[in-house]
């Protein structure tokens, strides 16, 4: 699926999880055409009976079709508990032109991620659970499977895209909110993060953050969200711009190619920085490159899932 095309083509429905099936029908399509296609991705509502087990919940009419005894799953036989972790901040509305059409930026990108990755857990009998951030934990749930409960995250995450306009100015504090969140997961589960990572003033206090969450038990995937064009090539054409930070709202004036260089030097000290210290820490780090297709991220999330199930 191309990403810009065809969210803005699914778009018109304002059906997050008709979008999300779309992506991971496609993700599971193209899964059989690629490298990965050894991937076993499980829709499984049964599993198979072991003997002495039991038989209050078994499937009766499958066994008649089958011949072969299966209990059905429920909600606390779940095999992951996972928590989606979201910045919210406006560094994530990035790109941003006021009074253009909204196209895909990374907060939209980090949504549509989340949403297929809701998708997939849910399939795969997993509970999910989602919590929101900028300056403050703005929205937190713990993990559930239950239809209700996956509509209020659809509908969460949802609302992010309708109130991106009145998002602006809102600043980051990513490590009282990882601490937080750490504190509020009750069982051990994989914590899946999209974040820029931007106006990170203590890089040592943000992987204490992160160290909290493996302290207590929590494996981490870290989808670090960039737009590599423009952030970390610094592609931008050689005439003057007005540059804003959308979380201050202070701007500066001046041609990008004056500091291409320095720039892209600068952008690949703190991306090696970052790869570095999560190997060091044993956190999972993936790229997420709001110009590349959304199966990057269904790969990585499938590639942390296979190692610990």
């Amino acid at each position: 699926m191309n990403n810009l095309l065809d969210i803005q083509q699914f778009q018109q429905f304002d059906n997050l999880e008709f979008i999300s099936k779309e992506v991971v029908e496609g993700f599971i399509t193209g899964l059989h055409r690629s490298p990965f296609h050894g991937f076993s991705v499980e829709f499984a509502e049964h599993r198979l009976y072991n003997t002495g087990e039991s038989t209050k919940h078994l499937d009766w009419k499958l066994f008649a079709r089958t011949d072969r005894l299966f209990v059905k799953q429920y909600e606390e036989e779940t095999n992951l508990r996972c928590q989606i972790v979201i910045d919210t901040s406006s560094s994530m509305l990035f790109p941003y032109e006021k009074g253009k059409p909204s196209k895909i930026n990374k907060l939209a990108f980090s949504v549509y991620s989340a949403a297929a990755i809701i998708y997939l857990l849910r399939k795969q009998r997993d509970a999910v659970g989602l919590s929101l951030f900028s300056d403050e934990v703005e929205f937190h749930s713990e993990a559930r499977l239950s239809s209700v409960h996956i509509d209020l995250l659809y509908n969460q995450l949802g609302s992010l895209l309708r109130q991106e306009q009145s998002q602006l100015q809102k600043t980051t504090n990513t490590v009282d909110a990882l601490h937080m969140i750490a504190e509020n997961i009750h069982k051990r589960s994989l914590v899946i993060l999209f974040s820029d990572l931007i106006a990170q003033e203590n890089t040592d206090e943000l992987f204490e953050a992160l160290q909290h969450l493996k302290y207590n038990k929590h494996e981490v995937l870290l989808f670090h969200v960039t737009d590599h064009r423009q952030e970390k090539e610094f592609d931008f054409r050689n005439q003057p711009y007005r540059f804003v930070d959308l979380e201050t709202g202070e701007h500066l004036r001046f041609s990008p190619h004056d500091l291409k260089k320095n720039y892209e030097q600068a952008m690949s000290d703190y991306f090696e920085e970052m790869r570095v210290r999560c190997g060091q820490y044993h956190i999972d780090l993936a790229e997420a490159d709001i110009n590349e297709d959304f199966k990057h991220v269904l790969y990585a999330y499938l590639l942390k899932r296979k190692r610990l199930y």
